[in-house]
């Protein structure tokens, strides 16, 4: 029999404010233990919550650019449970009257497929602490730190049936929510993370089969694996004749598997009821306008734009705009007078090589725009060779050090100087007649051989057309 996989994401955001969602403390990543909660924020007898406007922005924001219908008059409501990272035992979220409905993301995957994505809902809520564990002294510990760091989470409907089509969606997610502003998504430190829920039909089937939920998946990596061993283990449990239980399981990478955390909790279980501290929003038609005034350029009309008034190919455009601060180094660099096309090489080449090996995001390295613009204009006036300014590229890379300075104090300006290159030539010759012979005869490899040397013997600083040409009038003369 074919089995076809079902799902749905919940992807929780932390929103990028510098205070909690209903506080004054901050929301800075890090921090000792416990140093960045309030009696608000934990929960203590007494207090009262006010809640940050920006957060409210920001989910407005969003779901305008998730093309989702805004909920005009909405209320916060108590999701009440018990975990040890959470002091208070309760949420504060949003079931019944959610900031934004019906959005829709449209994805193109990297084998092509198209479609598009619906967006149940988008609402607001607190982020719980952290638990951690340590080993070594048997114990668990609870961060409050993260406590009312605010969140907006985003259920789609199940519209999946591929990890593909689900790391297409939350790379377009990412992107989306980046160009905003409104979160770094930084998946390491947990401002973007994912719920899986997924289940297996029979290909063809109208009928959903019993879900499970995968909690808190941090990387796309992690979340294609678990994809991939949930699938398998649903089918291979319905194919033995057992059943599938609905419940809430956790990823272990290490292992490379699912396990069950606990059963499957229903909106009635967490007995939710209108969050009596909180009044009821109402958001004007005004305020709408206001902040749809406000959206930037997205990257799909970057996209559009960079093939037009800068004549980039439709791949550069692609990659330049996936991520924003690539888009916003580029345009900074364009801007500084370089040609364009020179500046997507650089970014798609040593740029991206140096981000991967270092493991950095765009968003986070040194390099100015202003660097790079510098090296384009000493290659482009032949100060430099292509090959040196990598070099160079990757010394300055890590603090942004001045170009021109570092060239001096290596010594590696480009030799044009005539005589320089024409007696570098001449030793070359001398010491290979074997190479200039199997030109002669038709060895094209021998040429090669020849300009390598010669680049040698100049320490790599000619100027590599002016090398091909003088090598070529000695051999014709």
């Amino acid at each position: 029999m074919t089995w076809e996989t079902v799902i749905g994401l919940e992807t929780h955001v932390e929103l990028a404010t510098r205070t909690k969602i209903f506080c004054s403390c901050t929301t800075e990543f890090g921090g000792a233990p416990n140093t960045h909660c309030c009696p608000v924020c934990t929960g203590m007898p007494g207090t009262l919550p006010v809640l940050n406007e920006k957060v409210l922005e920001f989910a407005v924001k969003a779901g305008l650019a998730l093309d989702g219908e805004i909920t005009h008059h909405c209320k916060f409501d108590r999701k009440n449970y018990f975990y040890p990272d959470l002091p208070k035992a309760y949420q504060v979220s949003q079931l019944y009257l959610p900031i934004v409905r019906n959005g829709k993301v449209p994805i193109r995957t990297q084998s092509g497929t198209e479609k598009i994505i619906r967006i149940h809902e988008l609402h607001m809520e607190e982020d719980a602490g952290k638990l951690v564990h340590d080993p070594w002294l048997d114990q668990t510990r609870c961060d409050y730190n993260r406590c009312g760091v605010p969140l907006i989470e985003i259920v789609t409907e199940p519209d999946f049936r591929t990890a593909e089509e689900v790391i297409a969606y939350l790379e377009k997610l990412r992107s989306t929510l980046q160009y905003l502003g409104v979160s770094d998504c930084k998946m390491q430190e947990g401002s973007l993370r994912c719920d899986v829920n997924l289940s297996v039909r029979p290909a063809g089937s109208a009928q959903l089969g019993t879900r499970t939920e995968m909690k808190n998946l941090n990387s796309f990596k992690a979340i294609a694996r678990a994809i991939a061993y949930e699938s398998r283990r649903q089918v291979e449990l319905i194919e033995e004749g057992k059943r599938v239980v609905q419940e809430t399981r956790r990823w272990d990478d290490n292992k490379d598997a699912t396990f069950a955390m606990r059963s499957k909790e229903n909106a009635q279980d967490y007995r939710y009821f209108p969050e009596p501290d909180i009044p009821p929003l109402e958001i004007t038609q005004e305020y709408l306008d206001h902040i749809r005034k406000e959206l930037p350029e997205m990257a799909e009309h970057k996209l559009i734009r960079y093939q037009a008034e800068f004549g980039l190919p439709l791949y550069d455009a692609q990659m330049l705009t996936g991520q924003k601060a690539l888009a916003d180094f580029f345009e900074a660099c364009a801007a500084l007078g370089s040609d364009p096309k020179q500046v997507s090489n650089w970014i798609m080449g040593p740029l991206m090589g140096q981000l991967s090996a270092k493991g950095l995001e765009a968003k986070d390295m040194a390099l100015s725009p202003a660097t790079l613009a510098r090296l384009i204009s000493l290659v482009k006036a032949g100060q430099l060779n292509r090959n040196t300014a990598v070099k160079v590229f990757e010394a300055v890379f890590d603090q942004d050090g001045d170009v021109d300075t570092y060239i001096s104090a290596h010594g590696l300006a480009q030799v044009n100087d005539p005589d320089a290159l024409a007696a570098a030539v001449e030793k070359v010759f001398s010491a290979n007649p074997q190479s200039i012979e199997d030109f002669r005869s038709g060895k094209e490899k021998a040429f090669g051989f020849l300009v390598g040397q010669v680049m040698r013997e100049l320490r790599g600083k000619a100027n590599p057309q002016a090398v091909n040409q003088a090598i070529r009038d000695k051999l014709n003369s």
